[in-house]
């Protein structure tokens, strides 16, 4: 028999698959012995089989009544009982948090009947009617469908009348009023009357719960941070209890550190007189939580006892919501809180220093995304300019946008290539679309725990809020400062969120504190001493080898500063840009074998220098240079305009006419699958010796001047063996004649890149002419999956995001049942034929995270990336290593 329901005393922290991450953690408090208002769970499997048909399953109902009736038993009072009823909170719970995704509803209980038995019970009519009327809003938007605008367009008119700044300002009559209002648009609106049933609301609403797990704000959440569609949510239900009775009654949010920066210490806030859906939603703002230890200090202490002995038992963060009823303390919610990536570093290591954790687990609780967000540049602002507006700095970083007033235009300039700052009053679940679209986000109400800043630290975006000096005017859309100045839409801002302003125009911006702590190995502080110690420990367990994509000797070095362990690609063709491209068109114009060679002759010189440097600031390190890749055309001018030119002009210049018929010649309908790399190096006779001979004779350059120069040559796009062997004797040619003439031992391994299907599966002939596979994973996906990343990203990929046919990018992650399995044959079979084969990866799935834990199973030797993510893809090393054990 299914189990559907179970009380928070059944439960525990183990069982967040089951009852959510919410469910299992008021269990295990309760456990604790801390002040939980009694409840129980509805679980994941009720709501999965609730998904699946559409009704509630056979059993359901009967488990909760039994729950519902030994709730009663635990808190002396009855569901709707008509003197002192109790009245119960109604909310979601997925296995992992999605703050504010999903619904809930509070005072389910209330009616007609009740609701003056409440007054009576508190002594407080005017909080029974205001709870009443909170219900109804609630209920009607999220159980019966209504329009939220309705409720709030009545409330906003209702204190237009009344001269009313705000909520606390309407009086009994009024609220009474409100109610009957509100039960009018539910009936007008919905076709039924608001259910005077206190049973039948908490079936609806366990219904409506279950329901907006399909939402569209939980469906573009779960997309964006990768959470399985099928894990359903939980439902908990638990006894009411109210922040809202007095000045000796509130709520809040407390954090056992600083989400934002890490620094120890109890940080949050405080509302008194309110509810926690008044704190969480910004539409009023809250007093720090150091103002509680002021108006109620017994409460402090009790409070901070229980958020250290959260603290020890999570051995993290904890996000605690809480409740002030009349003095009394509740503790309603925990969680491992949600963090900046500058708070992931420093929490992880001041924990190990405490002695909470073990270095193992400090490494596991960072990650290359965090690290990659610390070496962002920020604001290099200047003291004499004062910000258009201070807030608080919600979640760190620097931004630039052009402002806007809606998440509908945020995502519409966003799809145009504009970047954006979302300015609103305060954010909401729906505006999740525009948040993810925008560059940054600032509101003029909430603190760090409203829903903007919650939702901007989960996803690293910029974030400023209660900047409450700023007016915003939707319909004109455009905002004020208290000094005068206006602000419209399409405006640029600028953003800080560390420093919690706001500044007019684009501001330029400065190298981060952690990006010149990596390249120069000093401590300058906390964050930075986190960082490299985080590394240091990455680097001892790593297997993975992390290379850098460099095209310069300055890339080159940075690349190196940054950790790297060599370059795993330099690209030749990189070379060839600016005023050398006239070099490779006269090579291409050549008429004839030896102006060929003397072009090929021309490119040898700046190669050879270009090769040089790079070396020596790779010194001792290697070096893997692919030779020529692209078509040639490229380095040709477009063809439309040359031909457009050439018909326009009375006297064509005759250069434009010879590069006209150059480009025509060479013109492919498909040119990334046509005359390109290992196959430009057999057509073009000549080009292969230019390459290996710049090659080798910067190499016999540098052991000349006592330096180690370590190249590798690397061949492009190769399908058959039969294309590595000839053009591999070609260089070996080279080499030989290089040495022979400069009396140095020029050895060079020659490779291959993997980037064609059929290279993969014909690995074991390939690896018996390589000394070396290099997977090529850009092109690779491009041609397992027969598409072009350019054209399908901006196409149709949306929609299969959208449609979950693809979770992720594959050219984001690396496509791990597709593209990675082709990548773990071709490791097999290639050092089954050749036992010193090295393998590394140099697309840019070399840095990205996920792909870095399947390169580290797959076998590979050394991942390569572009020289700032190389500090994220240690740490991942690092940290893949340690998963694998």
């Amino acid at each position: 028999m299914n189990h559907y329901v179970y009380e928070f005393a059944e439960g525990n922290r183990e069982m967040a698959d089951l009852l959510s991450g919410k469910g299992a953690n008021l269990a295990e408090m309760t456990r604790l012995g801390l002040p939980v208002p009694p409840g129980f769970t509805v679980t994941t499997t009720a709501c999965r089989a609730f998904l699946a048909t559409g009704t509630e399953p056979p059993e359901l109902g009967s488990d909760v009544a039994h729950a519902l009736a030994s709730l009663e038993r635990t808190v002396g009072r009855d569901l709707g009982r008509i003197d002192d009823p109790l009245l119960l909170s109604v909310r979601s719970g997925g296995r992992y948090s999605m703050p504010g995704m999903m619904e809930t509803i509070l005072d389910i209980g209330l009616c007609d009947a009740t609701v003056t038995g409440l007054a009576k019970a508190t002594g407080q009519e005017r909080f029974a009617w205001d709870s009443y009327r909170r219900l109804l809003q609630m209920f009607g938007h999220t159980v019966m469908g209504v329009d939220a605008q309705l409720f709030e367009q009545t409330i906003t008119s209702l204190k237009a009348a009344r001269g009313a700044a705000d909520d606390h300002e309407l009086d009994t009559a009024d609220l009474v009023l409100l109610t009957e209002k509100f039960k009018a648009i539910i009936h007008r609106e919905s076709g039924e009357r608001f259910p005077q049933d206190p049973v039948e609301q908490l079936h609806r609403a366990i219904r409506a719960v279950f329901a907006s797990w399909n939402g569209e704000r939980a469906r573009i959440y779960r997309r964006r941070d990768h959470i399985p569609d099928d894990l359903g949510t939980a439902v908990t239900v638990q006894a009411m209890v109210f922040g809202n009775l007095g000045e000796n009654s509130g709520t809040g949010v407390a954090f056992t550190r600083d989400p934002a920066t890490g620094e120890r210490g109890l940080y949050g806030d405080y509302l008194p007189d309110a509810q926690g859906e008044d704190v969480v939603s910004g539409v009023r703002d809250a007093v720090p939580l150091a103002e509680l230890k002021r108006l109620a200090p017994r409460s402090y202490i009790e409070l901070s006892d229980h958020l250290r002995t959260l603290e020890r038992h999570y051995q993290d963060l904890c996000d605690v919501e809480f409740t002030l009823e009349r003095g009394k303390l509740w503790i309603l919610q925990t969680r491992v809180g949600k963090r900046t990536a500058e708070a992931a570093f420093r929490i992880a290591y001041d924990l190990l220093d405490e002695g909470l954790i073990d270095r193992r687990e400090a490494l596991s609780r960072v990650n290359g995304a965090h690290l990659t967000r610390l070496l962002f540049p920020r604001f290099a602002i200047d003291a004499d300019s004062p910000p258009l507006a201070t807030g608080i700095a919600a979640s760190p970083g620097a931004a630039v946008g052009a402002v806007v007033f809606d998440s509908a235009t945020a995502v519409r300039r966003a799809a145009a290539g504009e970047p954006t700052v979302l300015v609103r009053k305060e954010t909401t679940p729906d505006d999740l679309p525009g948040m993810i679209a925008a560059q940054a986000v600032l509101t003029t109400r909430g603190g760090k725990t409203s829903h903007a800043a919650v939702v901007a630290r989960g996803m690293g975006k910029v974030c400023v809020c209660g900047a409450d000096s700023l007016v915003i005017d939707h319909e004109s859309r455009r905002l004020t400062t208290a000094s005068g100045v206006t602000v419209r839409e399409g405006d640029t801002v600028s953003v800080d969120g560390t420093t919690g302003t706001v500044h007019l125009g684009a501001l330029p911006l400065t190298a981060s504190d952690v990006g010149r702590a990596l390249e120069s190995g000093e401590r300058t502080g906390p964050l930075s001493e986190a960082v490299l110690r985080a590394l240091s420990h990455a680097d001892v367990v790593r297997r993975l080898e992390v290379r850098a994509n460099a095209d310069t000797p300055e890339d080159a070095a940075r690349a190196r500063r940054f950790g790297a362990q060599g370059i795993g690609l330099c690209r030749t063709e990189h070379m060839f840009l600016g005023d050398r491209k006239a070099l490779v068109e006269a090579m291409i114009l050549a008429d004839g074998q030896l102006a060929r060679e003397e072009a090929l002759a021309a490119l040898l010189p700046p190669q050879r220098s270009d090769f040089t440097a790079i070396l020596a600031a790779m010194d001792g390190l290697p070096v893997t240079i692919r030779l020529l890749d692209p078509p040639l055309h490229e380095f040709l001018p477009d063809r439309t305009e040359l031909a457009v030119r050439v018909a326009t002009a009375a006297s064509p210049d005759p250069r434009d006419v010879q590069l006209l018929a150059a480009v025509e010649r060479m013109h492919e309908r498909n040119p990334m699958l046509g005359l390109r790399g290992v196959r430009l190096a057999l057509a073009v006779p000549g080009l292969v010796a230019m390459q290996v001979r710049a090659i080798a004779e910067a190499v016999a350059q540098r052991m000349r001047d006592g330096g180690s120069p370590r190249a590798e040559i690397m061949i492009p796009l190769v399908g058959t063996v039969e294309e590595l062997r000839l053009v591999r004797a070609e260089a070996e040619r080279v080499l030989t004649q290089v040495a022979d003439e400069t009396g140095q031992l020029v050895r060079c391994p020659i490779g291959t890149m993997i980037e064609l299907p059929r290279a993969a599966l014909t690995a074991g002939r390939i690896a018996q002419c390589a000394d070396f596979f290099s997977f090529g994973t850009n092109d690779l996906t491009q041609t397992t999956w027969g598409l072009s990343r350019d054209d399908a990203e901006a196409s149709f990929f949306p929609t299969y995001l959208d449609k979950r046919i693809l979770t992720t990018s594959p050219f984001e992650a690396l496509d791990e049942e597709g593209v990675g399995r082709l990548v773990t044959i071709a490791v097999r079979e290639g050092r089954a034929a050749n036992a010193h084969l090295s393998t590394g990866v140099c697309g840019e799935h070399g840095g990205d995270p996920a792909s870095i834990h399947f390169f580290h199973r797959a076998g590979i030797d050394y991942v390569s990336c572009s020289p700032f993510r190389v500090p994220s893809a240690r740490l991942e090393a690092g940290r893949a290593a340690l998963a694998a054990k």
